[in-house]
């Protein structure tokens, strides 16, 4: 996948997370998860698009770590809503699958960067 490719993906990943929030329950604890995983959902998109301007291997790196600690959140919440009934689970299903692969790459472009930073010191 290219870095053109990944970008696009975050950024439905975002428009779905957005979409998913505006259909969440109009009650306090809708009110209170939707806020938390409307920032942590939509975020990855942004920080990736940073990373992806880093000044050096390292900033990557540090940025890349940003998104995969939103993703880890995104997921949080995702689980929340679903086993709290608070939108069907079909519903959010298929955003936490999107969820878990979106964190698979970014996990594993960590890992690529962290061997290669090891091998030029």
């Amino acid at each position: 996948m290219t870095e053109l490719e990944l970008k696009e993906r975050f950024k439905k990943f975002s428009i779905r997370i957005i979409k998913m929030v505006d259909s969440m329950p109009d009650t306090i604890s809708g009110r209170a998860i939707g806020s938390q995983v409307v920032r942590s959902g939509t975020s990855p998109a942004a920080n990736y698009r940073a990373a992806c301007l880093g000044k050096s291997e390292k900033d990557f790196l540090n940025k890349l770590k940003m998104v995969e600690e939103e993703l880890d959140e995104t997921s949080h919440w995702l689980e929340v809503i679903m086993e709290t009934g608070m939108l069907p689970e079909n519903r959010v299903k298929p955003l936490y699958t999107e969820c878990l692969e979106l964190l698979k790459i970014i996990i594993s472009s960590i890992v690529s960067t962290r061997k290669h930073l090891d091998c030029i010191k």
